[in-house]
């Protein structure tokens, strides 16, 4: 059985994931600031066979409390072995335009209580020499867009984090994951009309936990935003400004 902490575990991206974990037999610790949403996830988790549950209330930026809800989650568990962080807001990107303090509070949210936790974890993992840190990043931070670099900007910075902290906890027997999800049919993206390449949380759920049960570094969700991503950081600078890709 493993124990799994999962960090914004009402995202819908997050709950698809922990469904897969639940119907393992796996043993939840759900994060989050609404205690009435973590109410309503558990009772799904525990119907669909989950091995045990706790929750935990959790204003991410809010820094002193991460150990605090990392002891609680060990001592309701039994340990850690496995961290999902999955919280984030989607900005308005011309609300960061027009100001600092909106852009500087998203990013807070969206990288720096991100990169802080990973710091817990990661010191905590790295002393018991065992662990997975699994950090839902985006394609949005591939390269900057005009529509979205406030976003993009944030998980460019988080996608950077991730991959040094990878390199530092390489002899850790620590492993720590870059989930890069594209575009997904969310209650965050309901305004943003649909199409093709836009995919279900069910299945960027599916693709999500059985990347965090093999050995992968950095998966894309769904797999062609690879080649995607591919060409959109291979055209030179000077057709992408002009272009507005």
């Amino acid at each position: 059985m493993r124990r799994i902490i999962i960090v914004g575990a009402y995202s819908a991206i997050a709950e698809a994931t922990a469904r897969h974990f639940a119907r393992r037999g796996d043993a939840l610790y759900l994060v989050g600031r609404d205690e009435r949403k973590l109410q309503s996830v558990a009772d799904d988790l525990r119907v669909r066979g989950a091995g045990a549950l706790g929750i935990g209330i959790l204003d991410v930026r809010d820094v002193s409390a991460y150990g605090k809800i990392l002891d609680e989650a060990e001592r309701t568990l039994g340990g850690l072995d496995i961290a999902l962080i999955a919280h984030g807001v989607l900005p308005d990107q011309a609300a960061c335009e027009g100001s600092s303090a909106a852009l500087l509070e998203q990013f807070e949210v969206n990288a720096l209580s991100v990169l802080a936790i990973c710091t817990e974890l990661a010191n905590r993992f790295s002393a018991r020499r065992s662990g997975l840190i699994a950090v839902i990043s985006s394609v949005a931070g591939e390269r900057g867009r005009a529509s979205n670099y406030a976003y993009g900007s944030a998980k460019s910075a988080v996608t950077a984090f991730t991959s040094g902290l990878r390199q530092r906890l390489r002899n850790s027997n620590v492993r720590v994951l870059t989930i890069k999800p594209g575009f997904v049919d969310t209650p965050m993206t309901a305004s943003i009309r649909k199409g093709a390449l836009w995919a279900t949380p069910e299945a960027v759920g599916r693709s999500i936990a059985r990347a965090m049960l093999r050995e992968s570094s950095v998966v894309y969700v769904p797999w062609f935003w690879r080649p995607i991503m591919t060409v959109v950081r291979a055209v030179p600078e000077f057709i992408f400004k002009r272009v507005g890709m």
